[in-house]
């Protein structure tokens, strides 16, 4: 067979029935995939052995070779080619047993207009496919610590995340981290390390958030024997652990003011004192810093050094939340469901498009971290092969359907900068805001739902003028 143009997929597609071929190998072509047919099981089993295909759709029940027979046959073959395979008859025990025989992606049912939920199985598989093909060469291009890599998705929020963590790597930069708490933040920080010259020493994290400073102190900086009750021995401290590598101070912002003076003493001067010790030691570690807070507004309010704020707020990364990655929710669920079916020893397929359709409706307070919870509850409770519906928890279940008024918003084929979209809307509502409130900006924060602080902070980041204020403070009138 002649070579094919770059990106084209090969697909063979296996049915004994000529109406089927016909219906499904035209579905297939519009979709943009080359679709080579075999009319027997035996017929299929030649072509695999004289051509690699990307995928392979067969028939159960047919005639001689039937296509549980054939799956065994390509498992010996080409065990990385994946197989979906279809039948009207389909039973419970023929997906146990397509399982068990360790290649079938999924078992799809003959019925009315199945044609379409077959190509998106197959757009789903190819799709992962490609993915794993481009993590390979990543992998085989930065080296074995490379596999380690975690960040699962395909959306166009996640890639500009992976640039921009592909072009600091190299650096030797500090890095801030933002992020709503369960996005990630630190497998972005894993990413980061990973890619970096640094890949082979330690990679180092610390909530600093979950330890009192008397504690913290001793974590980040080690202490000398005898420098406090119960320190019976020196020593040292995750800065020195990380030497030569990667240090993440997770939730940096619930650091005290005390705290953050320590810290940025040994950014800037990249040396540390043991609590309790006289000696100066040389660190060598990049410094990775994350936070769920906005710590331009704590700086604000003065909960934050602000010199400590520009220290770490080198290269700044924006890690967006789950919502807003809503083409990356099946990848997560299918990645969740391999990692935790392989665990407890389940027998299970896939989810449901009930179940589905429910994980990509549900809005995700809680992000990557909630979803996996979800996905581990329900390998736990499923008792079939199929994740339905039932086994999800009661908040993702319970998501209502949406409102006509959403199902009619208009998202531009090209996308757009959703960021800079919400950020031009809370302008427009200050603005509108201090209209109605005759400039005084306590008012105007009321009605729009702010605190006084926070609506100071964005108006002077947007330059919008008001003259006269009422403090909360006191109430009074002033000049603002």
């Amino acid at each position: 067979m002649s070579p094919l143009p770059a990106g084209v997929e090969r697909l063979l597609l296996v049915d004994d029935e000529p109406g089927i071929r016909t219906t499904l190998s035209r579905a297939l072509k519009q979709a943009g995939y080359l679709c080579d047919l075999a009319t027997s099981g035996l017929d299929a089993k030649r072509r695999v052995e004289e051509e690699a295909y990307d995928l392979v759709i067969s028939d159960i029940r047919m005639q001689g070779v039937s296509g549980l027979d054939l799956l065994r046959h390509i498992r010996g073959v080409s065990p990385d080619t994946p197989v979906i395979l279809i039948s009207a008859f389909a039973t419970l025990d023929d997906a146990i047993l397509a399982i068990q025989l360790g290649g079938a992606r999924d078992l799809v049912q003959k019925a009315p207009g199945f044609e379409d939920l077959l190509q998106k199985r197959v757009g789903d598989i190819l799709e992962t496919r490609r993915l794993k093909a481009r993590l390979a060469s990543l992998e085989a291009a930065q080296g074995p610590a490379d596999r380690e890599r975690r960040l699962i998705g395909r959306g166009p929020a996640l890639r500009e995340v992976l640039s921009l963590v592909d072009r600091i790597a190299p650096t030797q930069s500090t890095v801030l981290i933002r992020g709503e708490s369960g996005t990630g933040k630190e497998r972005v920080a894993r990413e980061i390390h990973l890619a970096s010259g640094r890949r082979d020493a330690a990679f180092v994290s610390i909530n600093c958030g979950a330890l009192p400073d008397e504690l913290l102190e001793s974590e980040l900086f080690g202490h000398v024997k005898g420098s406090f009750t119960g320190a019976v021995s020196t020593k040292k401290g995750l800065f020195e652990v990380a030497h030569g590598g990667t240090l993440l101070l997770d939730e940096i912002g619930e650091t005290s003011p005390a705290m953050q003076v320590k810290l940025l003493r040994v950014l800037q001067e990249r040396t540390l004192r043991r609590v309790g010790g006289t000696e100066e030691i040389q660190i060598d570690v990049r410094v990775i810093a994350a936070t769920n807070q906005d710590l331009a507004l704590l700086v604000q309010e003065r909960r934050f050094r602000e010199d400590l704020f520009y220290r770490i707020n080198v290269i700044p990364i924006l890690v967006p939340p789950l919502r807003d990655r809503p083409t990356d929710i099946p990848l997560l669920a299918d990645h969740f469901l391999s990692r935790f079916r392989e665990s407890m020893g389940k027998r299970i397929l896939r989810l449901s498009d009930e179940a589905m359709a429910l994980l990509e409706r549900y809005p995700w307070p809680g992000n990557v971290r909630e979803l996996e919870n979800v996905i581990e509850r329900a390998v736990a409770l499923e008792l079939t092969s199929e994740i339905s519906a039932e086994s999800l928890s009661r908040e993702v279940r319970g998501t209502a359907a949406p409102s006509p008024a959403d199902q009619t918003i208009d998202l531009p084929a090209e996308g757009f900068d959703l960021e800079a979209h919400l950020e031009l809307r809370r302008e427009m509502f200050m603005r509108r805001a201090l209209e109605r409130a005759s400039g005084v900006q306590s008012r105007a924060a009321a009605q729009v739902g702010m605190t006084f602080r926070s609506f100071r902070y964005f108006a002077r980041k947007y330059g919008l003028t008001a003259g006269r204020d009422a403090t909360p403070e006191t109430g009074e009138a002033g000049e603002e």
